[in-house]
């Protein structure tokens, strides 16, 4: 974990990635395990958890942001004061429900670049194979203000 804060301002309670399982130069791939005591579960929803489709999106913007950083640096870009910032979420399609104790990887391939908006896929599946949540998105790495 380390690593992902050193890459992505992102810290916790809001980290949703525990690891980077596989960098490509297409995209990369990631894994996020639910404990049973995460903020969320408190309230969603009490008696029966499930993790909200929106933070299940947002380990896919984070999974995403580490792989633009990582690019980005190999590129010679300077990433110092960049910040990942969500743009666009299109076509996202929720699947099924994933509960505390379960394990599940975030899959990102990188489509194309337009100026500074970075478009991308995400598929999160959990680990009996079933896709949870399936996406289209939009980051753009904003520098900084000085």
């Amino acid at each position: 974990m380390d690593d992902l804060v050193k890459t992505i301002p992102h810290r916790p309670p809001f980290l949703f990635v525990d690891e980077v399982i596989e960098l490509r130069e297409d995209g990369i791939s990631a894994r996020r395990t639910l404990r049973a005591d995460e903020f969320y579960f408190e309230g969603h929803y009490p008696g029966n958890p499930i993790m909200p489709g929106v933070l299940l999106c947002e380990s896919a913007f984070q999974t995403a942001a580490i792989y633009l950083v990582k690019k980005m640096e190999k590129d010679g870009v300077d990433m110092a004061r960049r910040t990942p910032i969500l743009s666009r979420i299109g076509d996202a399609k929720f699947k099924n429900i994933v509960r505390p104790g379960e394990t599940f990887t975030i899959d990102v391939t990188y489509t194309k670049t337009l100026t500074d908006f970075h478009f991308l896929k995400a598929v999160i599946k959990r680990a009996d194979g079933k896709t949870a949540v399936m996406l289209d998105f939009v980051l753009a790495m904003i520098e900084a203000e000085a």
